[in-house]
């Protein structure tokens, strides 16, 4: 792969105004090219000192000058030399007043000194192809910039140190030393002896087939800790889902009217209950309706329940049940569904015993498990309780484990999946009674794709399109 040789430079925080900005350069000639926008202060100034004879892992106060000498910004500079830094090459940090003008302005100098403007992610690019991290742990400092929640934070922290690569490389080492000794024997079968191999390998594959399924079977979990729960809204018209919207977000984000038909688009509001992300979609109350706004609202909230990980089927217990009712429960799941009885402050007209003979009409598999609970948006009744059975729907026991490895990244679980396609073959040749050159060609397979996670087996383009998503500057 092709290293990267010019020195590079970004602004490597925000763009808004903050206490400190910093801008990042890193190359052969990092410390050159500060050098000849940086003037230090003090005593330091008066011996011409040079940001290249300073030690390693220091930082220094001065002043950035345009060509005119004109001070742009006080500063104060770090200087972290190769191999030690974190792409693995001569780094200087510029930490300026956090002004986008002013890190602008200092960018620009910086970028007149044969430094050209690094591309989304190159720093971290720099890191990988340096060998300062694998690229799975690349990856992981992306998933941990974008996390927003604890369980993802923690996900993304455990796979930067390396979790997840040192599963891999235990494996690709395991697997290669048993290719290595079936070419031995095949090429020298006086020192070497296949006698009942076949079956010691059997027993190995499965046991590294086990541990790959454990982690493919993470990443639905790690998926919903990276991206939140699409949770959907669902009921009739005034049933009270725009306020149960309003109470889980703790702010008037949705209108609240009497009026049935208020909601006529999907309303979108992201919440944090114990630390997981729900992304909240209060959807038009689904009815037949002759208005022609109000009908594409209910086909976006008839979609939205086809794909959302939870569905909260809200009933107005006020309220008989109609064809409306059984409608929505065409669209749901029992396995992704909590059905609540909202208004239970006001004289019932619907108990729990008629949704479960309606939801027993509807021939829904395992409808006879569907949650139910009762709500009262207006004074906060069974909120505790819809808080403590979507965690235990989607998260019991499964995140709140330290030591357990879980896999947040789809090209991760899509390599995996080849891995134990590879294993497949491989115990399928042992059970057809073929020759070994065939197990070694699927073993060989399965080291090549455990090696594209961590970026041991990996194509240029595949790097560049990676790297490609990141921010700017990391």
């Amino acid at each position: 792969m092709r290293m990267e040789t010019e020195t590079i430079a970004a602004i490597a925080t925000g763009m808004t105004e903050a206490g400190i900005g910093i801008v990042r350069v890193s190359g052969d000639d990092a410390m050159n090219a500060v050098d000849s926008i940086f003037k230090f202060s003090g005593e330091k100034k008066q011996l011409s000192k040079q940001l290249s004879s300073v030690r390693s892992h220091t930082i220094h106060h001065g002043y950035i000058v345009d060509e005119n000498e004109e001070i742009l910004d006080e500063v104060m500079v770090t200087v972290m030399k190769a191999p030690n830094s974190y792409t693995g090459e001569n780094t200087v940090e510029i930490n300026c007043h956090g002004g986008p003008f002013v890190l602008r302005r200092v960018l620009e100098e910086v970028l007149k000194k044969n430094v050209r403007l690094a591309e989304p992610g190159e720093f971290t690019k720099r890191a990988f192809l340096n060998g300062k991290m694998d690229l799975s742990r690349a990856e992981a400092v992306m998933d941990l910039i974008q996390s927003r929640n604890e369980w993802a934070r923690k996900a993304s922290v455990k796979q930067l140190r390396g979790s997840l690569a040192e599963i891999i490389k235990r494996e690709r080492s395991e697997i290669i030393n048993e290719i290595a000794f079936i070419e031995s024997a095949l090429d020298d079968p006086e020192n070497y002896s296949l006698v009942g191999y076949p079956e010691k390998l059997f027993g190995k594959v499965e046991n590294w087939e086990k541990e790959i399924k454990q982690l493919i079977d993470s990443a639905d979990c790690g998926r919903l800790l990276k991206e939140g729960i699409d949770t959907v809204i669902l009921g009739k018209p005034n049933v009270g889902k725009s306020s149960l919207l309003n109470l889980m977000t703790g702010e008037d984000r949705a209108i609240v009217t009497e009026m049935a038909g208020t909601t006529r688009d999907v309303l979108q509001e992201s919440v944090l209950l114990h630390g997981i992300s729900l992304n909240l979609m209060d959807t038009a109350g689904i009815r037949s309706t002759e208005d022609a706004v109000e009908k594409i609202g209910v086909k976006k909230a008839r979609n939205l329940a086809k794909n959302a990980d939870l569905i909260l089927y809200v009933v107005d217990v006020s309220v008989p049940l109609d064809e409306n009712d059984r409608e929505i429960l065409s669209l749901i799941s029992s396995e992704n569904t909590i059905l609540l009885l909202n208004k239970s402050d006001l004289n019932a007209m619907v108990e729990e015993k008629d949704i479960r003979e309606m939801i027993a009409e509807a021939n829904l598999p395992q409808g006879d498990h569907i949650c139910v609970i009762k709500t009262c948006t207006l004074n906060h009744t069974g909120m505790e309780e819809l808080e403590q059975k979507i965690l235990e729907m989607f998260f019991l026991g499964k995140i709140r484990n330290d030591d357990e490895v879980t896999i947040t990244n789809l090209r991760h679980k899509e390599a995996l999946e080849d891995v134990c396609f590879s294993f497949n073959n491989v115990k399928k040749s042992i059970e057809d009674q073929l020759p070994e050159d065939f197990f070694s060609i699927d073993l060989m397979g399965a080291y090549a794709t455990l090696g594209t996670v961590i970026g041991e087996e990996v194509g240029e383009d595949l790097v560049n399109e990676i790297f490609s998503k990141f921010c700017m500057g990391k």
